[in-house]
């Protein structure tokens, strides 16, 4: 059963029906227009409350949930582990837990838009997908293209890390490194797809990645259901992963798994702080599309590097509703962050991820988060994707002769 019943555009209300394959409101072409998607729930709320407790094996847990119409491609998305990390809260004096995505198909978070977007694909009978990432959406959708045998071609900007643009390549997608940053990538996905009939599967406009997305929302509530944190944070990129986490354990929070909800602290880079500046700005209503006034800003965390993010308007309501607050943080502090990650939990994740670490110390200085209370963070991807970037933050190599004497004693 798909219980979707209808699109709803962010900026103006307007309803349009599901079945018409419709992405964006047409009375705000080219300034937004993000739809979002609404749900009868009320035929699957008895088969979720009985399955809680149970072992979360992937996303398709919550398939009643899920616009997919019955077309689940499963490649092991979700079902992400919630860890515990000990050294961090003894030294921050807050309770800090990590919501663990790295173990993902593809190494990301965005396995689970994925999922979502290639069985709504079959479904509709599509040929080809495309999308436009910094890189882990790249990687994402291209790996479930090739489970699907569906073609994928993927747009991204000329400087994404090697290892960003191999691993789509090794499944097997066409990737296309466009002259610009990401907003130039998006740009030419949609003309391109547009004009060819390609399924658009870009978070910045679809809007079933968000959907996909948002049952790490489902799991966190199921997890956490005895202690729900008082803070969940996310990185914030585009906008859609914190909306979608939000919207995902409201719906639990709804359903009774859950009876209270976390604030949400959102997270961004100092060069790339679109949506922070918008919601300290007290602008949660504006268009999608607003941008902040650097454009010649950039940040090493590539994964959150949009300078225009389609979904701010979701990441602010979202933001509004949980009283929530974000924070901008320095490079410096994302790579200290994701040092701090690696050695004190043994978790070597990328500095999006990290960055949600550095949020949290930021938050923590300024008084945003009080000593004593729990935060959960979100960890969307693996170290594994971006190595280049943690090479300048440790030692080299040591070279040493082949005897016993040559190694340092360690006493």
């Amino acid at each position: 059963m798909n219980p979707t019943i209808a699109l709803e555009c962010t900026q103006c209300g307007r309803v349009f029906v599901p079945e018409t394959g419709r992405h964006v409101c047409p009375d705000h072409e080219g300034t937004g227009g993000i739809l979002d998607v609404q749900y009868d729930q009320s035929g699957a709320s008895d088969a979720i409350r009985a399955g809680v407790g149970e072992p979360i094996d992937d996303l398709w847990k919550y398939a009643p949930l899920l616009p997919t119409d019955g077309n689940a491609v499963e490649l092991g998305a979700g079902g992400t582990p919630l860890l515990d990390a000990p050294t961090l809260s003894d030294r921050l004096g807050v309770t800090v837990r990590l919501k663990d995505e790295r173990g993902n198909p593809t190494g990301s978070i965005k396995d689970r838009a994925s999922a979502v977007l290639a069985s709504r694909a079959l479904a509709a009978e599509q040929s080809v997908v495309t999308c436009a990432s910094t890189g882990n959406a790249a990687a994402s959708l291209a790996g479930y293209a090739a489970r699907t045998d569906l073609d994928c071609c993927i747009f991204v900007p000329a400087d994404v890390p090697e290892g960003k643009a191999v691993q789509p390549l090794v499944y097997g997608a066409d990737v296309y490194a466009v002259d610009g940053d990401y907003d130039d990538a998006f740009s030419l996905c949609r003309e391109v797809s547009a004009t060819r009939n390609w399924y658009d599967c870009s978070a910045a406009v679809n809007p079933y990645a968000v959907e996909g997305l948002r049952t790490v929302g489902h799991e966190l509530a199921e997890q956490t259901r005895s202690s729900v944190p008082d803070w969940l944070v996310y990185p914030m990129g585009n906008g859609c992963g914190l909306a979608a986490a939000w919207k995902g354990f409201s719906e639990f929070a709804e359903l009774g798994v859950v009876d209270e909800r976390p604030r949400l602290l959102g997270v961004q880079a100092e060069g790339a702080a679109a949506i922070h500046d918008r919601f300290t700005a007290g602008d949660s209503d504006g268009p999608d599309t607003d941008g902040p006034g650097d454009g010649d800003a950039a940040t090493q965390a590539d994964s959150i590097d949009v300078r225009t993010p389609h979904n701010a308007d979701k990441a602010c309501r979202a933001l509004r509703a949980s009283d929530g607050a974000t924070v901008a943080v320095s490079d410096e502090a994302i790579l200290d962050a994701e040092r701090s990650l690696g050695r004190a939990e043994g978790i070597y994740a990328e500095p999006a991820s990290a960055a949600t670490l550095a949020g949290l110390e930021a938050a923590i200085a300024r008084g945003i988060v009080a000593p004593g209370e729990s935060a959960t963070l979100v960890v969307t991807g693996t170290g594994l994707k971006d190595t280049a970037s943690a090479r300048d933050l440790v030692d080299g190599v040591e070279h040493v002769a082949a005897t016993p004497d040559a190694v340092p004693d360690r006493k």
